[in-house]
């Protein structure tokens, strides 16, 4: 997988391949962008045309051969999800008092370390960063550049410092990746001493041309309907779970019509019932309210007059009629609820009885 096969963002993946070849790559970048914009992605690629043993150039620019084994094992970090849940089944399996002291990481080849956030907190600790402090100033054991992959912004105050410590003298043959959705989530100092790239979404037109190519089982319908709802993020187009969506959005719906259509609460309880507790009804409930959060965005769009704005396009016709019943006050109060239930969710209140005290409080709105 070259950098031609990238997909978006072609100017920002130019401009970090010409750094590398007048080899004026900084030492410290973020790279920003919505979830599923490609910013692991492209990490990865950097690290393995920084480390590649049989680097092509491709238009006169630096690329990465993605056969030597520098590439392939680099490589074998791309499923990030499934790394990160071995790496926690790994730390489960110690003893008590070693499992207190493990911390997670991703290393697939030794000049390459992945630091994503630590459970159950989700946060980068502090003796990520030290592990970092340990190694980074050791030369390269079988390529060129060391490289640590930051996949996350969320870290904790003594950690974001202690980073701070290696911006400062980095050694010339390493370097470092800060992965955020929000470089604003970064300290000042941190993002002073780094160079900040943004890969912007694209287009659903774009997405949609995209998904006609890598997922041909879906209807044109679906296309559009995922182009419009994925951010404009390649990833998140090319993993979108549809069905899931489409389910979770009928609650969603359930949910906004019994508030708006006060009487028999019957189907109300039968949807929200089968909100449980646990890992799965967690990621129920999320994609429950991440379904609520769409409709009413789409719903502002409807009352604020730019009907071309909404992204559940198959559904326009009942959001109209929805919309006839709510105002822009109405709509901003139901957002501040969502945000209730998912703070309660935090606290492990019981899910189905926060979804119902959602839908009365809205009555009342």
């Amino acid at each position: 997988m070259p950098f031609s096969d990238f997909h978006g963002n072609a100017e920002t993946v130019h401009r970090l391949r010409e750094m590398l070849a007048r080899d004026r790559f900084p030492h410290a970048v973020v790279l920003s962008g919505s979830p599923g914009a490609g910013k692991y992605t492209l990490a990865l690629m950097l690290a393995r045309a920084m480390n590649c043993l049989h680097p092509p150039a491709t238009d006169g620019l630096p690329d990465f051969c993605g056969e030597c084994s520098n590439c392939t094992r680099i490589a074998q970090s791309a499923d990030l999800g499934s790394r990160c849940t071995e790496a926690v089944e790994a730390r489960e399996n110690l003893r008590d008092a070693d499992k207190r002291e493990t911390r997670l990481f991703i290393q697939t080849h030794p000049d390459v370390l992945i630091i994503p956030p630590d459970p159950p907190q989700w946060m980068i600790k502090v003796d990520q960063v030290r592990r970092v402090i340990e190694s980074i100033y050791y030369r390269p054991a079988e390529g060129n550049e060391r490289v640590y992959i930051f996949t996350d912004s969320a870290f904790m105050k003594e950690s974001a410092n202690s980073l701070l410590k290696i911006l400062e003298e980095p050694p010339q043959f390493a370097t470092i990746f800060l992965l955020t959705e929000n470089p604003g989530e970064l300290l000042p100092t941190i993002r002073s001493r780094s160079m900040i790239f943004a890969l912007s979404a694209l287009p659903p037109d774009e997405i949609d041309r995209y998904l006609a190519r890598h997922r041909p089982d879906w209807k044109p319908a679906q296309r559009a309907l995922v182009s419009r709802l994925c951010d404009g993020a390649v990833g998140k187009a090319r993993s979108f779970d549809f069905d899931s969506y489409v389910a979770s959005r009928g609650d969603a719906l359930k949910i906004l019509k019994s508030a708006l259509q006060s009487g028999d609460h019957s189907e109300l309880f039968k949807t929200t019932e089968s909100y449980r507790p646990g890992a799965e009804g967690r990621e129920k409930t999320e994609r429950l309210l991440h379904s609520l959060y769409s409709l009413l965005r789409d719903l502002m769009f409807v009352q604020s007059g730019t009907p071309e704005l909404v992204r559940n396009t198959d559904i326009q016709t009942e959001l109209q009629r929805l919309s006839d019943s709510v105002d822009f006050d109405w709509i901003s109060f139901a957002a501040d609820r969502i945000s209730d239930v998912d703070r309660g969710m935090r606290r492990n209140l019981l899910r189905s009885l926060s979804l119902d005290a959602f839908a009365a409080s809205l009555e009342k709105a």
